[in-house]
């Protein structure tokens, strides 16, 4: 039996700015899993994965994005807050009926902002630029986040090509053109305005280990001298781009009411600037929970009526 050559190496350089989907794996309950996909590239820089779980269905399906938080210092696709099984996000979603696309994004200290909403932008890009091979509907597609994860969800609702900031906050990696627009947003307990936020005081942190040090997150994030974080702060807040004559996609605010670390005014702020500007948003207290919803006795219900929010503005029914 004659067997065929080697392929050929692609030595090619640069590296290319993102990769095509290998073939999925079939879970026992016909999910298909696409693990580990190379969304974005760019030399210096890990590349930037994302996971992709597909329920079985006759046709195409809406996708959800999930953006986990970290402080936009930390964190990792795979894995929710501690509060929040990642068998019971991934059950909520699917069982839905609805695709669940879990990204990375460059962390602050790798590149600042806006390399996460560059990040954020390409992952949804590449999602429509493969729908096809994924079974996804590429003009159903919404996105949710927690913390950080949270305010870049609605940094990716309500930046467009012709708003504030226009064409340098869509950014190039990846798939560097294409539609980036979502149907809906939530976004559970996420920064909306930096530039109220620099006179909350951070809760005090556990000790630290010896020649350890935690950096500001907000000055991580920012990046830049003292002089100009202002500038940035609001580049970087989401009520900047609650402007007229562009209505938002609906939104769902999901906020514990005790929350040290992101207070809950943060979610009345931009209820406030959505509404302002004719948008349809939802702000969802979380009454006696601090961040992440600690303190909650029913996160279960909360990621449910997270999930009806998302389906029922992607055009599903929740079984």
């Amino acid at each position: 039996m004659t067997q065929s050559p080697p392929a050929e190496p692609d030595l090619s350089w640069p590296p290319p700015p993102f990769r095509s989907p290998d073939a999925p794996v079939v879970d026992a309950d016909s999910v298909r899993r696409f693990d580990a996909l190379t969304y974005a590239t760019r030399p210096g820089y890990r590349p930037r994965l994302l996971d992709v779980r597909v329920p079985s269905a006759a046709r195409p399906v809406p996708a959800v994005v999930w953006i986990h938080g970290g402080g936009w210092l930390e964190g990792d696709r795979r894995y929710p807050p501690p509060t929040v099984p990642a068998g019971l996000l991934h059950g909520a979603v699917l069982g839905a009926g609805l695709a669940l696309v879990s990204i990375d994004y460059r962390h602050s200290l790798e590149a600042p902002f806006p390399a996460q909403l560059h990040d954020v932008k390409a992952a949804i890009r590449y999602v429509r630029r493969f729908a096809g091979e994924f079974g996804i509907d590429p003009d159903r597609i919404a996105v949710w986040g927690e913390s950080a994860g949270g305010h870049l969800a609605a940094l990716a609702g309500l930046v467009r090509p012709d708003g504030p900031g226009g064409a340098a906050l869509e950014g190039v990696e990846g798939v560097g053109e294409g539609d980036t627009s979502v149907l809906a947003v939530v976004d559970w307990y996420g920064v909306s305005d930096l530039v109220a936020l620099r006179g909350h005081p951070m809760p005090p942190m556990p000790p630290m280990p010896p020649g350890f040090e935690l950096p500001d997150p907000y000055d991580a994030l920012l990046g830049g001298s003292d002089g100009e974080r202002p500038a940035l702060a609001r580049a970087a807040s989401p009520v900047a781009y609650a402007v007229e004559g562009a209505v938002p996609p609906p939104f769902l605010l999901v906020h514990g009411r005790e929350d040290g670390l992101v207070p809950y005014s943060q979610s009345e702020a931009l209820d406030a600037a959505l509404r302002a500007v004719g948008g349809t948003c939802v702000l969802r207290p979380v009454e006696g929970a601090d961040h992440i919803f600690l303190g909650s006795p029913d996160v279960a219900a909360i990621v449910r009526d997270s999930v009806e929010f998302l389906a029922g503005h992607l055009g599903v029914r929740v079984p």
